[in-house]
């Protein structure tokens, strides 16, 4: 059957699209040509109400078994074939539904300093005009209430940054050398290097792939009021597009979109304040994740400087920055 070999499971903003992207340019891989079908998510249909623009995010869900294996059917023989899709390592039911259709795949996780991949998830819906709170530490506190009414993963700031919890039980389920785990950060200062992991741990030739393409930065809409003006035009426009066919529904929201996104700064790093009060959400699954893989993450409870995205490697050698829209 044509079903992938490996999945790249997560974190949701820890460069998995550019990881895929850059995949994909190896020979002796196949990726999907979807990059998030999220079809291990449900057993069926997915839900069709949530947060702000999860309807039509919803839509995007490749569901059906007969369309999944769709994606693979152009795949080389022998070739191994993979998708990513970053909520696999959030979702148990998800873990669960893996094992017992694909128990023998390979999976990929990238763990990104939960606090700064929080951050930068409440940037993302904050500059697409869906997140109607403008601070981050206050959008947090409102993650219990707005899973409790059914908003989805995305949504799910500080829980989506519980590694620790999460790796605990992917581990009950699959064998350790079948999980490939690393950091964010090993993608954005070592792309050669953490490439060629990669590709050993998928058993194909190290050195093929020697950048990591672009990757979405998100910009950073001021809170101003015309920001407000058009956020609230965005959530109306998406609740009603969950009535109306994707393309009616994307007409009326991507112009506004990009009007909200004009002349947007580039995301602002956290201050040592509002990390400081994001930190502790943290401390006890840090130390978890610490025991379940017998690495050191103690850094991620401490101040942080720098920001910013995925670099690549250009021919000559040196180190690139790279830059992109925003996108899921």
């Amino acid at each position: 059957m044509p079903l992938p070999d490996f999945l790249t499971i997560g974190a949701p903003k820890s460069g998995t699209t550019a990881l895929h992207a850059a995949l994909s340019r190896h020979p002796g891989l196949y990726l999907s040509p979807v990059k998030e079908p999220k079809f291990f998510l449900s057993d069926g249909p997915p839900p069709t109400r949530g947060g702000p623009g999860d309807a039509q995010t919803y839509r995007e869900h490749v569901w059906r078994r007969e369309d999944y294996e769709a994606l693979f059917t152009e795949a080389p023989t022998g070739v191994p074939r993979g998708e990513s899709t970053p909520f696999y390592l959030y979702d148990r039911a998800a873990q669960l539904r893996i094992r017992e259709v694909i128990p023998g795949a390979k999976l990929i996780a990238a763990l990104r300093d939960p606090v700064e991949r929080a951050h930068s998830n409440w940037t993302h819906l904050w500059s697409a005009g869906l997140e109607p709170i403008g601070d981050v530490v206050e959008a947090c506190a409102e993650e219990e209430s707005r899973i409790a009414a059914g908003w989805a993963p995305f949504w799910h700031y500080l829980s989506l940054g519980r590694y620790g919890e999460q790796l605990e039980h992917l581990f009950t389920l699959f064998p350790r050398e079948q999980v490939l785990v690393f950091r964010y950060r090993d993608l954005v200062d070592r792309p050669v290097a953490t490439l060629d992991r990669i590709c050993r741990f998928l058993g194909v030739e190290p050195g093929v792939v020697t950048e990591v393409p672009r990757e979405n930065v998100t910009a950073h809409p001021e809170p101003t009021r015309t920001h407000r003006a058009l956020s609230r035009l965005l959530r109306t426009g998406a609740a009603v597009g969950r009535f109306l066919p994707p393309g009616i529904s994307g007409a009326l929201t991507d112009p506004l979109e990009r009007r909200l996104q004009q002349r947007a700064r580039a995301r602002q790093p956290l201050t040592w304040e509002q990390r400081e009060r994001l930190i502790g959400h943290f401390a006890e699954d840090v130390a978890l994740l610490q025991r379940v893989t017998g690495e050191d993450f103690s850094d991620w409870l401490l101040p942080r400087e720098r920001s910013g995205g995925l670099v690549g490697t250009r021919p000559d050698g040196q180190r690139q920055a790279r830059n992109g829209r925003p996108q899921a």
